[in-house]
């Protein structure tokens, strides 16, 4: 089943939660809605559902025109953070449950149900808890058995609301691995939101990044970390730091000549001195013991942190705000063997120099 979303805004009075979203999603693929808390990707879901309806636009399944239909007619499964298993009911019969409300002629046997619960069960690996209650079952069983809920009425989308936002982070690892593994196997179209960069890369085929009721990109995983489209998702997507300064013909200056720090940024050529932001991943910063003769951006070590086998550095720049132009912490990670070598201490000063970076023109102020 694929699902093409036209031209759809959404206003809850003044609040405009959708900007006019168009999005194609291929049948049989895992989509990601991925952005901050209320960047609109819960009310896409809805609209999609048929849980929310649209100010203007269309949701289209399969070429057909699914706009107006009600959501019991859009044969749509749901998953949402909370569970929402009925407390009174065991394992199976809230897996049945989806099964027993069909109408009279969509009704399978009391057979066939017994069945298809139980191969269900077993898809979840939970058949082995059949006559338990909710009550009895730990948070992330409870929401795999959610998930073996919403598939008993083989719907033809499977919508995911920030399914595992309520488990530690343990749980949910094992979970997001645990439901990719299960849509490999399925193929069900599906739609998950999540404000959690690392469950959206991770799981995802295609990412779909919002902010402000539109969408910064679209793109797999490896597309959205490796060339984003935007300085919002440089920002979004993990840890990053920014550096002020101007772009030149394809270089850019940090924070003004007394740093004397040059990024190269070819994609800016034509830039004439011109305001500009270098987003720098931690990973990309090469830190070393300071020396007159070595440029880069100076700072003080403030804290090393060496867990496991990362280091992570905090640095604090000498020169700071609208002179040095860099944000008040930098952040810099390495090996913590290479970190040992370099016999850093607190409060050591050291030379920082981006090894890369994504360089975004600011316009100039009026």
């Amino acid at each position: 089943m694929s699902i093409a979303i036209q031209n759809v805004s959404k206003h809850f009075g003044d609040f405009h939660a959708l900007n006019t979203i168009n999005l194609e999603i291929e049948s049989g693929e895992l989509v990601a809605l991925l952005g901050p808390s209320g960047c609109g990707k819960t009310t896409l879901l809805r609209i999609i559902a048929g849980l929310e309806t649209a100010d203007t636009g269309n949701i289209f399944f399969s070429g057909e025109d699914t706009t107006d239909k009600h959501v019991r007619d859009r044969n749509v499964g749901f998953v949402f953070q909370h569970y929402a298993l009925f407390r009174h009911m065991t394992v199976f019969e809230n897996v049945a449950f989806g099964l027993r409300v069909k109408p009279r002629g969509e009704r399978p046997t009391e057979a066939q149900i017994k069945t298809k619960v139980h191969d269900l069960l077993k898809l979840v690996q939970l058949d082995w808890l059949a006559d338990r209650y909710p009550s009895q079952l730990s948070g992330g069983q409870r929401q795999r058995i959610a998930l073996a809920r919403a598939l008993a009425v083989e719907p033809k989308v499977l919508l995911l609301d920030e399914p595992f936002g309520a488990l530690d982070a343990k749980v949910r690892k094992e979970l997001r691995r645990w439901l990719r593994r299960l849509h490999d196997e399925l193929h069900v179209t599906s739609i998950f939101v999540t404000h959690d960069q690392e469950e959206a890369l991770e799981v995802a085929d295609r990412v779909v990044l919002m902010n402000r009721g539109a969408v910064e990109q679209v793109g797999t995983p490896q597309t959205v970390w490796d060339h984003p489209a935007s300085p919002f998702v440089y920002g979004f997507l993990g840890d990053v730091n920014l550096f002020h300064g101007r772009a030149h013909e394809g270089q850019m200056l940090l924070g003004g000549h007394l740093d004397g720090v040059s990024i190269a940024s070819p994609e800016h050529a034509s830039a004439q001195d011109t305001q500009a932001l270098a987003y720098v991943r931690p990973h990309d910063l090469d830190v070393q013991p300071y020396r007159s003769n070595l440029s880069g951006v100076v700072a003080t070590l403030v804290r090393a942190i060496v867990v496991g086998p990362l280091a992570r550095l905090e640095l604090m720049p000498e020169q700071t705000g609208p002179t040095g132009g860099h944000d008040p912490l930098i952040e810099a990670h390495m090996g913590a063997d290479q970190f040992r070598q370099l016999a850093l201490k607190e409060g050591d000063r050291v030379s920082v120099q981006p090894r890369k970076a994504r360089v975004f023109l600011q316009p100039e102020p009026s």
